[in-house]
């Protein structure tokens, strides 16, 4: 064998690295996650939310990298993520499992992204403010394929043959990271601290693999917020990311979600009162869903004892009754109202629930009168004789 084609072998088996099969691995790992964190720092929430600024240095970096490593256009991700939130779990949604099914969102998310960039409707309504520079136009948006190429190039060089899967390891990185799990099963698997409007779970409560996106349900209660954690619990990596650019001036965070503030003692809710409960009426109705849990247990022994229901229908209820009251349908409210037949409590919690929620619509009403409102209803709650609802409501005069 002569010694010319002995050394196109060798840099077809080896590159020019001639790294082991670990430090290829370690090599993957390492240029993926910077992929994700550039996903989820500079196209989600910096770009699609405008929860945080980011120096020049950075946001260039983030997107030659994406053209790098995916040729993803930025206008075309913040207009189809902000369209997302905008139609939420509806048909219009680009991308629900609710209204397309897990199936296709999962497997075909990144073709669902492809046909709606087609959408000159959404490019135009919800593309504002993503970045028209000269390179931009002529390199990021214009060749987009070029950066796809040259990362193929730089890994075939660096690695030889095997350089060409981590290639397509990086290709199909976002496509089932991003788009079939977060926009997948990030509406239809997980838990859920919030119960906002549409299907959004956490998929996981440490944020690592995809950025800290994996709490999905929290960034779609506050989306705006640069930080996706909200309980002690969770941790998201890309905060961690965006402070420790903060520290060294490379990101200024502009909106976090609110954090509930208390006066220990207080007695009466006055407008303060009003206007945190207002404000926080996520932690407030998270809150009430705890309450919920108590009452539950407190009534679970009487209801299996003396009214006999099954099993199965007590764990199905309790599922509804932690359900938002205006999203049940015609059958789950029956089942409720069977319930409510033997637990007067469970149903004052409920009824008082829905109560609560007229707070926080408040078209119809003026600030005295919503004052008034949350008045009457702490004060019937901590005459209902129900523990679980007068310790809630002590805890809920406290608010400031």
């Amino acid at each position: 064998m002569s010694l010319y084609l002995y050394d196109v072998l060798d840099f077809l088996s080896n590159g020019v690295t001639r790294a082991s099969a670990w430090q290829v691995f370690a090599y993957t790992m390492i240029v993926t996650h910077i992929t994700i964190a550039s996903v989820t720092i500079f196209l989600h929430r910096h770009q699609a939310h405008r929860a945080l600024d980011l120096h020049a240095l950075p946001s260039h970096f983030f997107r030659f990298w994406l053209w790098l490593t995916t040729g993803q256009v930025t206008k075309e991700w913040a207009s189809i993520h902000r369209k997302h939130h905008a139609k939420c779990d509806t048909e219009e949604d680009p991308h629900s499992p609710v209204t397309r099914g897990i199936k296709k969102v999962f497997w075909e998310g990144a073709e669902l992204y492809r046909v709606e960039s087609e959408n000159l409707e959404t490019m135009d309504k919800y593309g504002h403010g993503t970045p028209d520079d000269w390179i931009e136009r002529q390199l990021y948006t214009g060749r987009s394929w070029l950066g796809i190429v040259l990362m193929f190039i730089i890994n075939f060089t660096l690695f030889g043959v095997i350089g060409i899967t981590v290639w397509a390891v990086q290709m199909m990185w976002i496509p089932v990271m991003a788009a079939g799990i977060i926009n997948g099963i990030g509406h239809y698997w997980g838990y859920r601290n919030y119960d906002c409007a549409d299907a959004s779970t956490n998929i996981f409560p440490l944020g690592l693999l995809i950025g800290g996106e994996e709490l999905h349900n929290n960034h779609h209660t506050f989306a705006t917020s640069a930080k996706m954690s909200s309980k002690w619990y969770e941790f998201d990596i890309g905060w961690g990311y965006i402070r420790a650019m903060e520290m060294v001036g490379l990101a200024k965070v502009k909106k976090r979600a609110p954090a509930p503030k208390f006066a220990k003692g207080k007695q009466e809710a006055d407008f303060d009162t009003l206007q945190s409960v207002i404000t926080n009426r996520y932690d407030v109705m998270a809150k009430y869903a705890k309450s919920f849990k108590q009452a539950w247990k407190e009534e679970l022994s009487h209801l299996k004892d003396k009214a006999q229901l099954e099993a199965r229908f007590l764990k199905s209820t309790r599922k509804l009754l932690q359900r938002e009251p205006g999203k049940l349908e015609a059958p789950q409210q029956q089942q409720l109202s069977e319930l409510f037949q033997h637990s007067k409590a469970l149903e004052t919690m409920h009824l008082m629930r829905v109560e609560l929620g007229v707070i926080w619509e408040r078209s119809h009403f003026t600030r005295d009168q919503l004052l008034h409102k949350l008045q009457d209803w702490c004060d019937r709650a901590e005459a209902s004789g129900i523990k679980a609802l007068e310790d809630f409501s002590l805890r809920l005069r406290s608010y400031a």
